[in-house]
C-alpha cells in the first residue's frame, strides 16, 4: 500500500458529509447541498444526482441489492431503488424522527437503524 492519491471527484457545491460504496463498487456521496451524488467505480465520473431532501443529507447506507437509504436534517429517510436502466428512483420516504437524522446502519438487509438528534434510534424493516 502506497497511499497514493488517485483521483478527485468534484461536483458537490457544499460540504460532503458521508461516502458509502455499494457492493458493485459504485460510490455514493451525501452533502449539505441537499443532494446525493452517484459516481462510477471505474472512472470516477458523475452518473446521477438524487434530489428531494429539503435540508442537508447527513448519512447514507446501501444494501446488498443496491437499495440506497439517505438520512437528512429534514427529519426523513429516503429509500431509493436502483430502478433498472432508468436509474435510481425514490421508492418511499420514512418519517417519524422529531429532529435531524445523523446515522444509518443496515443489519443483513433485514433491518435498518437510524439515529437522530431527537435522542432516539429507530428500527425499521428494510424489506
Amino acid at each position: 500500500v502506497t497511499n497514493t492519491h488517485l483521483q478527485t471527484l468534484e461536483g458537490h457545491t457544499d460540504v460532503v458529509n458521508q461516502l458509502v460504496v455499494g457492493s458493485d463498487g459504485t460510490v455514493y456521496s451525501a452533502s449539505d447541498n441537499k443532494a446525493v451524488r452517484i459516481w462510477s467505480a471505474e472512472d470516477g465520473s458523475h452518473l446521477r444526482t438524487l434530489e428531494g431532501h429539503t435540508e442537508p443529507v447527513e448519512c447514507l447506507a446501501v444494501g446488498l441489492d443496491g437499495t440506497l437509504y439517505s438520512g437528512s436534517e429534514d427529519k426523513t429517510i429516503r429509500v431509493w431503488t436502483q430502478g433498472g436502466w432508468v436509474g435510481p428512483r425514490l421508492m418511499r420516504i420514512l418519517e417519524g424522527h422529531a429532529d435531524a437524522v445523523w446515522s444509518l446502519a443496515l443489519s443483513n438487509d433485514v433491518k435498518m437503524y437510524s439515529g437522530s438528534s431527537d435522542s432516539t434510534i429507530r428500527v425499521w424493516s428494510a424489506v
